[in-house]
């Protein structure tokens, strides 16, 4: 079984104009960068992988995951994690209820629950904070929550829509190190749109436009 994501000649079409056309593996732990302007089909790609696509679009090709063909399938069976912009916490929850909230229903115990919110916790260097009001929470602190309760819905890929976009320069690049680096921990594939040229680079991996052209390889020494 061919392991990762894999967009089989994926096309995306408006009125017979390609806005996507992709042929692309991205292997578990790596990330692949699709970068391009606003309006180049960034978007309009992810809402394709969620297994949302927008009324009036036309798509060809095939989505593979873990050698399952996602074609048909709707967001919740596809389970593929999006991280957004916003930090999209819920303001009248608990960072601890914030992450229990993401938790499968396979798992069961209120102690092995607990666990698994402690643990996405430590990782994310906010112990103790689970009875923390999520308003009292500084930027970076929110974006860490935000990306352990996506990883705790246990995806089995990643989507990453310009998350970094809103953080000041400091704290963008200690972000992008800490969500990277939990993307190769947990050997998850990724897909990063952007239209930052740092963010791109900073992800190590292919850098590609949504039209399948090529702009990095590898980051560079």
């Amino acid at each position: 079984m061919t392991t990762g994501l894999h967009l089989d000649h994926l096309r995306i079409t408006l009125d017979d104009r390609r806005l996507v056309d992709l042929n692309e593996h991205v292997a578990p732990g790596e990330i692949l960068t699709v970068m391009g302007p606003s309006g180049s089909g960034k978007s309009t790609l992810l809402s394709v992988l969620i297994g949302q696509p927008d009324p009036g679009f036309t798509v060809t090709g095939r989505v593979a995951l873990d050698g399952q063909d996602l074609n048909g399938l709707g967001p919740q069976a596809r389970r593929i994690g999006l991280l957004f912009q916003d930090d999209l916490l819920f303001p009248h929850l608990s960072v601890g209820q914030n992450l229990a909230f993401a938790l499968p229903a396979w798992v069961k115990g209120r102690a092995t629950r607990e666990a698994r919110i402690a643990a996405a916790l430590e990782a994310a260097e906010l112990d103790g904070f689970a009875n923390r009001d999520p308003a009292t929470l500084s930027g970076g602190q929110r974006a860490r929550v935000a990306l352990m309760r996506c990883l705790l819905s246990a995806p089995r890929a990643l989507l990453l829509d310009e998350p970094f976009s809103r953080l000041d320069a400091d704290l963008r690049r200690q972000m992008r190190d800490f969500v990277f680096g939990r993307i190769r921990a947990e050997a998850i594939p990724a897909i990063l749109v952007t239209h930052d040229l740092e963010d791109a680079l900073a992800a190590g991996g292919k850098v590609i436009t949504p039209l399948g052209e090529v702009r990095q390889t590898a980051k560079p020494a």
